[in-house]
């Protein structure tokens, strides 16, 4: 039997006599320290003297715990083991990294590579699209584009801990922070990082009381909304600086309880543990009011709120009369509507009180109203937002999920969806988009939230509601997201989209019959080689709130089954900069909203060269329907050929029949290369006219730009070419198939029909 002891003299103890009696064999400090976040020891089940320890590293000892040597693991901070009883070469080690699997005893250790970071905030960048950043528990800061894959990830200065103030003027400045008080600057285009800490007292191992400035583990720091040269930071105090943190004024008093009994030694009575999660009696949350620079609301960790209305020269202290002492002030939100008006998110579950105490304010603190209708009585708060473009639209995050309130916090509901239950840190309204940050479970983004500040308790009560889209932006938005509530369920709902001129760009239509989980295969192409082809969006017509996706894109080119391509395809061109109309039909009622399609304002491009690019892609779409159209046309007229010459005996219309399929496939294989069967088949067999066509459409949407003066010309070369070989098709039809027919007339068979089939 093994244990470690936790005493002055302790370390790792060995029993052979089933606990009658123990031998100290190791008192390495570096398998005792910290003690209350470690103290794992775990039995090899198959080879005895075999003993692993966990601590900041993992370790192994073969000699009974005498001498360790470490393992290698994906991440430090090592909390617990799983040792195959039946395999001891299999096991599972967890960290503050995630957990990770070994089959070889800890020679090699799967991956982390799974959305399990526990996040303590989240805010958002001025990129377009806009990146979402927050601090990662025993990890760093991380940021992410908010349309990217996951992969794309940056640290930018602080640590673990710490808040993330995005400098909106620049997007490749940023101000992040750890606990310690630890400040960096970071500038990611010149590689420049300094410190800036507030007070640069390193305080680690202290308690409160010692310190002459208390930051908390995650102590807040904060741009002004209404100026972005003033950076504030608090410790139990308010600090500000003008001058990117090369020096700091300090703008109020203590702003804490600061109860003595509070801020002495944490843990113990044998080993204390003062890293800064510990510190206590700080300014712990702090908003700067949107609307009014002279405004700033603070909140403690130890239960006291107070504001600032001229610039942090004198402080009231406004704290809910009703609020249980020394709750800690997780979040405020300072209202984007009303200056006098905030919300506050506070807990008290570290005192074994696991309500949610959430508030409201419109007389700068005056009086506060108790908000936590519908939230449940043991899942406390720990963020809150309001939505900055519909009034009274608020969001809390709770130890278990969100929840939402559209009367200004008079009553909630469940917002969390198919959200996994995970403690929501960090909620910020971006654009259109809701983020939020999960302790376990990272970053989510719900797209486009623009129903939920249109609709109303009354809108149940129409049979349809089509709701506005929000506006898209060209190469960032997913679409057009368009969202309509019906009553009851349709038998047909028909979805248009409308250019400026009225005229109709798309239209889509759902029934009743289709099968909503099985979606239609699309027509062409092989999805074998992984080449998966999206299919076509479902229109719903289910009961309640639907929502559909237009990809802004014109319709696509005509397209034929085994078509293939090599880096091309057939989509439609993407609908250029303007105004454009939704129209939905069902139940009898045709409703119809406007939106716009912008382009991102953070390129070069004009909507002149927009139109220009959209102009250019619809007569590329087009010459690669035609092309298509005619290789329909030619295997149409092939196909009638053979099944002719199926229903005769007679060598000299066999001979003419196989003499024209031959002349049709010759043409056929100058638009489109037949002899393709694979993905990678276009290497040997050199791709056509069609092909060329749309690969060059590929080219002249690879960006938001005014096409080249090559694309035009390459173009002009291809549609010329390809119209030489549409000549062809048409001579051999009045000609050729015309003589053939008059074989088939006087044998009393069905002529060739020579029209382009129709689509199914």
């Amino acid at each position: 039997m093994y244990a470690i002891i936790e005493a002055k003299d302790g370390g790792v103890f060995l029993s052979d006599d089933g606990g009658t009696s123990w031998t100290l064999i190791n008192d390495d400090r570096r398998l005792r320290q910290r003690a209350f976040y470690y103290s794992r020891i775990y039995a090899d089940p198959q080879v005895k003297d075999t003993v692993y320890v966990l601590n900041t590293a993992l370790y192994r000892s073969t000699d009974a715990g005498k001498t360790i040597r470490s393992i290698r693991v994906p991440h430090g901070d090592n909390h617990d083991l799983w040792i195959a009883p039946n395999d001891a070469r299999r096991m599972i080690n967890s960290n503050d990294g995630g957990a990770n699997v070994s089959v070889n005893a800890g020679e090699t250790w799967t991956d982390q590579d799974f959305p399990t970071a526990q996040l303590y905030g989240v805010v958002t960048t001025a990129h377009v699209p806009y990146h979402v950043c927050g601090a990662q528990q025993d990890n760093s800061t991380v940021c992410v584009p908010s349309t990217g894959t996951g992969d794309e990830m940056y640290a930018v200065g602080g640590g673990e801990s710490g808040y993330i103030a995005p400098d909106p003027t620049n997007v490749d400045v940023f101000y992040a922070g750890m606990y310690g008080g630890l400040l960096t600057r970071l500038n990611r285009r010149t590689g420049e990082r300094r410190a800036v800490n507030v007070w640069p007292d390193n305080p680690m191992g202290h308690a409160s009381g010692d310190m002459t400035e208390r930051f908390q583990w995650t102590y807040p720091i904060v741009i002004s909304p209404t100026d972005p040269k003033v950076l504030y930071a608090t410790s139990q105090h308010v600090w500000r600086s003008t001058n990117e943190g090369q020096s700091w004024e300090r703008i109020s008093p203590d702003l804490t309880r600061h109860d003595p009994s509070t801020m002495g030694d944490s843990g113990g009575p044998i080993t204390l543990d003062q890293t800064g999660v510990e510190t206590y009696a700080t300014v712990f949350a702090l908003a700067p009011s949107p609307l009014d620079g002279n405004v700033i609301w603070a909140g403690s960790d130890d239960g006291y709120v107070h504001v600032t209305r001229d610039g942090g020269k004198n402080w009231e202290k406004v704290t809910p009369p009703d609020l249980p002492d020394f709750a800690r002030i997780s979040l405020i939100e300072a209202s984007p509507h009303d200056a006098a008006t905030a919300y506050i998110a506070a807990n008290r579950y570290q005192r074994a009180d696991r309500a949610p105490y959430v508030y409201r304010t419109h007389d700068y603190g005056r009086t506060w109203t108790t908000i936590v209708n519908g939230i449940p009585a043991d899942d406390f708060a720990r963020s809150i937002e309001a939505d900055p473009k519909r009034k009274g639209l608020l969001w809390v995050g709770t130890e278990t999920g969100i929840y939402v309130s559209f009367d200004d916090g008079n009553t909630w509901q469940s917002f969390s969806l198919d959200l996994p239950v995970t403690p929501v840190h960090g909620i910020v309204v971006k654009n259109d988009d809701l983020v939020i940050a999960t302790h376990g479970r990272s970053f989510y983004v719900m797209d486009n939230i623009n129903v939920l500040r249109q609709i109303q308790r009354e809108t149940t009560n129409d049979p349809v509601v089509l709701f506005t889209p929000g506006d898209a932006v060209r190469s960032v938005s997913r679409g057009v997201a368009v969202d309509y509530y019906l009553k009851q369920p349709a038998d047909a709902v028909t979805i248009e989209f409308l250019d400026a001129q009225g005229q109709v760009v798309r239209s889509f239509t759902g029934s009743a019959s289709q099968t909503e989980s099985t979606p239609a295969a699309p027509a062409g192409g092989d999805e074998d080689e992984g080449g998966f082809r999206q299919p076509p969006p479902r229109v719903s017509v289910k009961q309640g709130l639907n929502r559909f996706v237009w990809d802004t894109r014109y319709p696509e080119a005509r397209t034929f089954p085994g078509l293939i391509m090599w880096a091309a395809g057939t989509r439609g061109p993407a609908a250029p900069p303007g105004r454009y109309q939704v129209r939905l039909t069902a139940a009898g009622q045709t409703k119809t909203q406007p939106f716009a399609i912008v382009r991102n304002p953070l390129g070069s491009a004009t909507d002149a060269d927009l139109i220009e690019q959209f102009r250019l892609a619809k007569q590329i779409t087009d010459r690669v329907t035609a092309a298509n159209e005619a290789v329909l046309r030619l295997r149409s007229i092939k196909d009638q050929i053979a099944d002719r010459l199926q229903k005769l005996k007679d060598a000299k219309v066999k001979a003419s029949g196989d003499t024209l399929r031959a002349s049709l496939t010759d043409v056929e294989g100058e638009i489109y290369q037949y002899r393709n069967r694979s993905s990678q088949d276009p290497l040997n067999f050199p791709i056509r006219l069609n092909n060329k066509l749309a690969a060059l459409q590929t080219i002249v949407e690879s960006g938001d730009y005014k096409p080249t003066a090559q694309s035009y010309a390459v173009f002009k070369e291809l549609a010329a070419q390809l119209e030489t070989q549409l000549g062809r098709v048409d001579a051999l039809i009045e000609t050729d198939v015309d003589a053939f027919n008059r074989q088939l007339a006087k044998r009393k068979l069905q002529p060739i029909k020579t029209e382009v089939p129709a689509s199914r």
